[in-house]
């Protein structure tokens, strides 16, 4: 009875540390991945590449992004059309009213011969904008940024305000490219809001809703200036 309670005993042991230890592995391989699509991909991208090549790799990434969530354990596509029927619109015109009083400030500041800029040159071009930014822009941002982020990552995330403070700066260094303060600061504030919506108040279809206004009004403004790679110097 005692050798039959020894090998009970040894064989739960060893299962114990054999989970801890895959455990351990598998949070550093997500530490990993984490850190090489999210601090070290965009710090190179915007080092290493001419601004001509970036929106080419950034699909690539976007791309990547893509196939990672596909690839993250119980995550369903489907899951993010869930919530369009909660979209609280109330808070979409809030950001969108924040989002006009902001940039309006920062453009009459830093550039006020930008202002309204494209819609008084190419009212069409704008109007494309406002159609295309929505599908081609924020939402394949929000998928990468948002679900990618909270959803594969979660395992070793912090608490939720930790977390989401951490998704808004990712999301802001994402856009090291530009080489711009302005853009760093709007990115970043950008970043609190719709991890908020997506995160906090579990609603991916409003993180969107928020993200499209916003960026639409971005371009209105005339803001656009510094999210254009023709305009970006590199400070070395």
């Amino acid at each position: 009875m005692d050798g039959t309670g020894d090998g009970t005993a040894d064989g739960t042991a060893d299962g114990t540390a054999g989970g801890k230890a895959a455990a351990t592995a598998a949070r550093v391989r997500l530490w990993v991945e984490f850190a090489l699509f999210y601090l070290v991909a965009p710090v190179l991208i915007a080092v290493l590449l001419p601004p001509s090549a970036m929106f080419p790799v950034l699909f690539v990434f976007t791309a990547v992004g893509l196939l990672l969530l596909h690839l993250t354990p119980g995550f369903r596509w489907h899951d993010l059309i869930r919530g369009w029927d909660r979209i609280d619109w109330r808070v979409v015109a809030l950001a969108a009213a924040g989002t006009f009083a902001v940039g309006w400030a920062v453009v009459t500041a830093t550039a006020p011969q930008s202002a309204f800029g494209l819609l008084r040159s190419n009212p069409a071009l704008m109007a494309t904008i406002a159609v295309l930014y929505p599908v081609l822009s924020a939402l394949p941002q929000e998928i990468v940024f948002r679900p990618l982020f909270f959803r594969r990552y979660g395992p070793i995330l912090p608490r939720l305000r930790p977390a989401i403070v951490l998704n808004a700066a990712v999301f802001s260094l994402a856009h090291l490219m530009y080489w711009s303060w302005i853009v760093a600061a709007m990115t970043f504030a950008g970043g609190l809001v719709f991890a908020w919506a997506y995160e906090a108040r579990r609603n991916f279809p409003m993180a969107v809703a928020i993200h499209a206004v916003a960026g639409v009004i971005v371009f209105l403004l005339g803001l656009g200036v510094y999210f254009y790679t023709g305009n970006v110097t590199r400070p070395f």
